[in-house]
């Protein structure tokens, strides 16, 4: 289960034994935003979307409404929960235009992301490099390659292995801000880091 989903659904099954009795329960992501569930059982099915909503199935295989408390869930359930990894976070580098040269302001942005990296025990980083829509789409492609490689060049050289960085390059493709052709958008200008 990743927390960063728009919600968590947990399944919560009593020891090793066969599926019943087991709890599913809907969980509020970390920025609070509630999700939803379908519990099915045979023809039964049951939508959960309330926070620490849910259906438990009992023993004798019958779906009942419950709702837990987040005391509940954390006092049966807190191990299950703490070692889920944490939620994915995003940084985003600006570039000079034209260039894959970071922008003085992003400078600053880097040590987050070391701090962020450094937090996780086996971090995953995918570096994706943008551009705004001035030039050709050959030229913006190169350049936005170039810009995630000059990314991951700087973490690495921040003391980060280079073999736990991807990097791909999306050109002109995927805008911050919609714009028309051969507009100079600085938003667009960017590299986005992914720490999972």
């Amino acid at each position: 289960m990743i927390r960063a989903l728009a919600s968590l659904s947990l399944l919560i099954a009593a020891g090793c034994a066969p599926i019943h009795p087991a709890t599913f329960a809907v969980l509020p992501a970390p920025d609070g935003h509630i999700g939803k569930i379908v519990v099915y059982d045979g023809n039964d099915r049951r939508l959960v979307e309330t926070a620490y909503g849910g259906q438990r199935l009992d023993a004798e295989g019958r779906l009942q409404a419950v709702k837990l408390s987040p005391d509940e869930v954390r006092a049966a359930f807190g191990p299950t929960l703490d070692a889920l990894p944490p939620p994915p976070a995003t940084f985003t580098l600006y570039f000079l235009e034209g260039r894959d040269e970071i922008t003085p302001e992003s400078r600053g942005e880097l040590d987050k992301v070391i701090r962020e990296i450094k937090s996780r025990p086996l971090p995953d980083i995918v570096v994706i490099g943008h551009t705004d829509t001035v030039g050709n789409a050959d030229f913006n492609d190169k350049l936005s390659y170039a810009r995630a490689e000059r990314a991951r060049d700087l973490l690495v050289s921040m003391g980060l292995p280079a073999e736990r960085i991807v990097v791909a390059g999306r050109g002109k493709r995927e805008l911050l801000v919609a714009t028309d052709e051969n507009v100079s958008e600085a938003r667009n200008r960017r590299v986005e880091i992914n720490v999972r």
